[in-house]
């Protein structure tokens, strides 16, 4: 209507009014045509440029087995098999598999291998270079590093980090843990998220959380791979004040359940400071809650925690957390309550240059089996009781920490494998191993019937 008159009056023939809408033109047809090949063109660069295309992911036909444990200890060991494993810094043996990480000129792989024969029995892949793998949760973990990232020129994150982490199921190598029948998921669980760990950086579990070292950032991940708390130099400082400290390069780093232990050297502090915090914070925030920090000396080093110290012997029954830190000038080993106090000191015989230096990875050679922690300190294996970490007995020429195996406990030293009573340390037998020239330190697994040995790069599995 105009005013009115109605402008479509005197019109004979009905007016469609979407005619204009159907495709009877070529040119429609062909505008059509140009937009879909456009969307194809543009999703396969984007497929191109995404992970899923930089990502090989090969799970197992169908799940390994776990391979029975021997019932007695065997005669003899001798080499089975071996593998480049050198993003390992230890076996990773978990659920039924034996797992090994390499990095070649297309990336990074993990490899889920069967322990008996050494089989490649799944594949995980990325075009990144491969950090470390290690386990958590019954789960490998393997960490990538990356470049690509939207963080301003001045955090101290903008040129990369060990920050793509994924988990794999051992049994399939598909990524993420299967759901179990009864367990109901609001969103799919796919095992890869991005965090911030440092280059070099060494995964430390305590069985609830992992806590990944550096320099001057520790990261702690719950099981989902949910970050639950950053401690150190924080890219970009969003949250001034957040950290107790600022300026601290880190040491050594030990975890038991719930708390991490970090040596810092602060600028403002007269020696070294032992600092222990919780894995969480309170209210589900980050910013860390210390349980205790304390200045214990020059060249201190964290070597292993205990949630169950019997401290009192008038109190058997008061449980406590402990820390054990090694200290030079002289070598002792110093035993500090939750509080922070040094109530025990132990005197140690070391070899010259045993506390000299910083391990790789900022965490000393130690393995926590059968009720102790046994801690390689590069010259002698020392086994610490769990009750108050006090040593109880020694190897001399060690060659890593051990492991435990058929009811023993398995030592590497110069020219074979030391097999000793878990209770006394008493040598039961030695086990003659040759090692090809090998003379650095081993680090050593068991998983069923095999033993396996880390040697630099290589993965050695025995029989």
């Amino acid at each position: 209507m105009i005013g009115d008159e109605d402008v479509l009056d005197g019109t004979d023939e009905p007016v469609e009014r979407w005619e204009r809408t159907r495709f009877h033109r070529k040119r429609d047809v062909l505008v059509v045509a140009v937009i879909g090949v456009a969307a194809l063109v543009g999703g396969l660069l984007l497929w191109q440029s995404s992970d899923l295309r930089a990502t090989t992911s090969q799970t197992a036909s169908s799940p390994l087995e776990s391979p029975a444990r021997p019932a007695v200890f065997p005669p003899s060991l001798a080499e089975v098999w071996r593998a480049d494993s050198s993003a390992t810094p230890e076996p990773v043996t978990v659920g039924p598999a034996l797992v090994t990480g390499n990095n070649t000129e297309a990336g990074g792989e993990v490899a889920g291998r069967d322990p008996l024969t050494g089989e490649v029995r799944w594949r995980y892949a990325r075009d990144l270079p491969l950090c470390t793998v290690s386990s958590a949760w019954q789960l490998a973990l393997a960490v990538y590093a990356r470049t690509d990232n939207l963080l301003r020129a001045d955090d101290p994150r903008k040129a990369g980090g060990c920050s793509e982490v994924t988990a794999l199921w051992p049994e399939t190598g598909q990524r993420g843990r299967p759901a179990r029948p009864d367990e109901q998921r609001d969103n799919p669980y796919l095992g890869t998220r991005n965090s911030d760990a440092e280059l070099g950086t060494r995964l430390l579990s305590d069985g609830t959380y992992v806590t990944a070292t550096g320099d001057s950032l520790l990261t702690t991940w719950r099981s989902d791979l949910v970050q639950t708390m950053e401690y150190g130099r924080i890219g970009a400082l969003q949250n001034p004040g957040k950290q107790p400290r600022n300026g601290c390069e880190y040491g050594t780093v030990a975890v038991v359940t719930g708390k991490i232990a970090v040596v810092e050297r602060c600028p403002t502090d007269p020696g070294d400071r032992l600092t222990v915090y919780k894995a969480t914070g309170e209210d589900d925030s980050e910013k860390p809650v210390e349980v205790a920090s304390v200045v214990v000396g020059n060249d201190a080093k964290v070597v292993a925690m205990s949630e169950q110290c019997r401290l009192d012997p008038e109190a058997p029954d008061d449980v406590q957390q402990c820390t054990a830190v090694a200290l030079p000038n002289p070598n002792r080993l110093v035993l500090l309550d939750e509080q922070g106090e040094q109530v025990r000191t132990y005197p140690l015989e070391l070899a010259p240059d045993d506390l000299r230096g910083e391990p790789e990875g900022h965490t000393m050679s130690v393995n926590r089996v059968t009720g102790a922690v046994y801690w390689y300190t590069g010259s002698r294996t020392i086994a610490l009781s769990l009750d108050d970490l006090r040593p109880l007995w020694t190897v001399e020429n060690a060659m890593g920490p051990g492991t435990a195996f058929a009811g023993k406990i398995l030592v590497p030293v110069t020219g074979g494998i030391a097999v000793l009573d878990p209770a006394t340390g008493e040598v039961v037998a030695n086990t003659p191993i040759d090692r090809g020239g090998h003379d650095g330190e081993i680090t050593m697994s068991a998983l069923g019937p095999m033993v396996f040995e880390q040697r630099g790069d290589t993965l050695v599995a025995l029989r």
